[in-house]
């Protein structure tokens, strides 16, 4: 049980994981307050709650505003709603095909219903939406466990089945609770109406599921309570420490048990802080930016409250470069920069980044929600778990009036992660980075780069497909995404890229006054690859996109290839030139034809995760060497065609 309980833990953190460069031990929280600070600064008795009570029906009416109805015909969708059971075998099905969804989906079907439900509630409050939101407090109750069944790893017996014998605190797991506790401290006088038991057997729920499990183990990894040198920490972190705050803020009442809890999830939580950058980029892509630096935000915003403001960092640089990443990262009309895991579609959610700007008094986020907020003609009812989406009807007007002028810099240079954003005049966008490849939700990708022309994606990277077992094991990189050799790199002696941290980009350097970006490449290869010196440069100029490759090999077996990811309309069959068309944006890729033989391959996206972004295919366009010297260089060269 001991070695399986081991091997789920490493399926969880992308199997070993070092981190060379980050960790800078700034206990930021902690040099805040101590124990004693925190214990005199607590506000006791929910008195920080900023909304208004259930019975003040007019302060919901104001509060919800124009969005009451909605939530109201959001919850009546869900009166005669059948909730779901969680079978046995649902459990047992991500342990024999790796299949998460078949847990995950009745699951994140009831906990949205309860939600609906409980927002209903709110806004009509006559208790015509109490008996379905006990029904599925009640049916949560009875679960063995809340944690999801690809995380079950963390139960001290492993497996992905749930033990009745103790609790574990995941993503799963502190989403519902932290919803359930607003759900007690809005609701519990109405279900003590019904029966005092409902509430009874909540709050008990409540405190074993999470607040004893989280003062009294320490071995979930995400705690960081016990990392090594070279640890990983990442969204789990914060996103995990923020829900266990919520419930803790709302349910308990003793100030000696409340500071040492709270106490508790700041030395946690300094971890994170900690493990990112002092540039802040998110080396988890803007995908995960809402989940990491943005529960971090949540939890700081959280603990800002609870405190009186009296617990504060905001003034912190590295957390407002942390929050300035997530639009720094944006190229225009819902395109991002997506490097690892990170879907390239996104941009964030508006009034999160409004908030986090506001707090950190950063004009660029500021703006750039303002952005986000004019490109939606209609204005979209607020969702999310409780504390988004009360924040947000909090600081609904706030964003009203924000300049909206938002422009994508001239550049951005993340010195630190080693990612790099360059533009010119004539509509290039490119993304370069260096990293290492064991960064969080790591691909073998050190020193590949994407390509947008006015926005649109040109030479891209795929992301990745649907979560299953396969994703988060030692499998995770047969997975074709995952691959060097599917990323904008070379192939060296017919040898992609190598997992782990010693597999990394050196010499790193960008110049803003040339508009260029190098990295060698060489020790992100294994020893059989035989290369001693490979430099992958990129250089901007103000009509074109200038790539090149300096090496130096120790022996020549295979030729090399040189691959690049696109989509749209590509045609090789003119020498030396490769055109990719795509929404009307062509570009040439210039290449010397004596060098090279070209050749495309058809990747076909199955994958819904993939094909809905991408379409049903994409395309690897291949230069292959057509001799192998020990040294040399080649050029490629991507300019617009009218």
């Amino acid at each position: 049980m001991r070695t399986q309980r081991l091997f789920m833990l490493m399926c969880l953190l992308l199997w070993a994981t070092t981190h060379l460069y980050a960790y800078e031990e700034r206990n930021l929280l902690q040099k805040a307050a101590d124990l004693e600070k925190v214990k005199s600064a607590l506000v006791m008795d929910q008195k920080w709650v900023s909304y208004p009570d259930y019975s003040d029906r007019a302060g919901w009416d104001q509060f919800l505003g124009e969005y009451k109805d909605d939530y109201i015909r959001k919850g009546e969708a869900f009166l005669n709603y059948e909730w779901k059971v969680v079978k046995a075998t649902d459990y047992l099905e991500f342990g024999r095909s790796g299949d998460r969804d078949i847990m995950q989906n009745p699951f994140n079907k009831n906990n949205s219903a309860i939600g609906a439900l409980f927002m209903a509630e709110m806004a009509e409050g006559k208790g015509r939406f109490i008996d379905q939101i006990i029904n599925g407090v009640f049916a949560s109750c009875e679960m063995t466990t809340w944690a999801l069944s690809a995380h079950l790893g963390l139960q001290e017996i492993g497996g992905c089945f749930p033990n009745y014998k103790e609790h574990v605190i995941d993503l799963g797991s502190g989403n519902l609770a932290s919803q359930l506790s607003w759900i007690y401290y809005f609701l519990k006088p109405s279900f003590d109406k019904v029966n005092p038991l409902i509430s009874d057997r909540l709050r008990h729920e409540l405190q074993v599921r999470i607040l004893d499990t989280y003062m009294n183990e320490d071995h979930f990894w995400w705690m960081a309570f016990h990392l090594k040198p070279g640890g990983l920490v990442n969204n789990w972190n914060p996103w995990c420490n923020f829900n266990v705050l919520q419930c803790f803020f709302l349910l308990e009442n003793d100030r000696d048990k409340l500071a040492k809890a709270v106490y508790r999830t700041m030395t946690s939580v300094d971890h994170f802080i900690n493990y990112t950058h002092q540039d802040g980029a998110c080396e988890e892509g803007p995908s995960y930016w809402g989940h990491a630096a943005g529960k971090m935000y949540d939890y700081l915003q959280m603990l800002y409250d609870g405190t009186g403001g009296k617990i504060s960092v905001f003034d912190q640089p590295i957390v407002k470069n942390m929050g300035e990443y997530i639009a720094r990262s944006y190229v225009g009309n819902g395109w991002v920069v997506n490097f690892a895991d990170a879907s390239a579609k996104g941009g964030g959610d508006a009034d999160l980044i409004f908030r986090y700007g506001k707090a950190t008094g950063s004009p660029v986020m500021m703006s750039y929600a303002a952005y986000l907020k004019s490109l939606s003609a209609k204005k979209a009812v607020p969702g999310g778990d409780p504390f988004r989406l009360f924040q947000t009807l909090l600081y609904r007007k706030e964003m009203d009036g924000v300049d909206a002028g938002y422009k994508v810099p001239v550049y951005s240079w993340y010195p630190e992660t080693e990612f790099c954003y360059m533009t010119n005049k004539k509509g290039f966008f490119v993304a370069t980075k260096g990293g290492y490849n064991n960064e969080s939700h790591n691909h073998n990708d050190a020193g590949t780069f994407s390509l947008y022309l006015n926005t649109t994606p040109i030479i891209i990277d795929a992301g990745v497909g649907t979560y299953t077992r396969q994703t988060f094991s030692p499998e995770r990189y047969t997975i074709w995404t995952m691959q060097s050799n599917y990323h904008n790199l070379p192939m060296i002696n017919g040898v992609p890229q190598q997992f782990g941290s010693q597999y990394k980009a050196e010499d790193v350097r960008f110049d803003p006054k040339r508009m260029s970006f190098s990295a060698d490449l060489a020790a992100a290869y294994p020893e059989d690859a035989h290369v001693s010196r490979w430099v992958r440069s990129y250089k901007l100029d103000q009509n074109a996109l200038k790539i090149g490759d300096s090496f130096t090999l120790k022996k020549a077996e295979k030729p090399n290839q040189v691959n690049f990811l696109t989509w749209g309309k590509v045609d090789i069959s003119v020498p030396g030139a490769v055109t990719i068309e795509v929404n009307n944006e062509k570009v040439r890729l210039a290449y010397d034809k004596n060098t090279f033989e070209p050749a495309i391959e058809t990747v076909k996206l199955v994958d819904p995760r993939l094909s809905n972004v991408w379409g049903e295919e994409i395309y690897r366009v291949s230069l292959n060497a057509k001799k192998q010297p020990l040294s040399g260089s080649y050029t490629y060269t991507i300019t617009t065609i009218k």
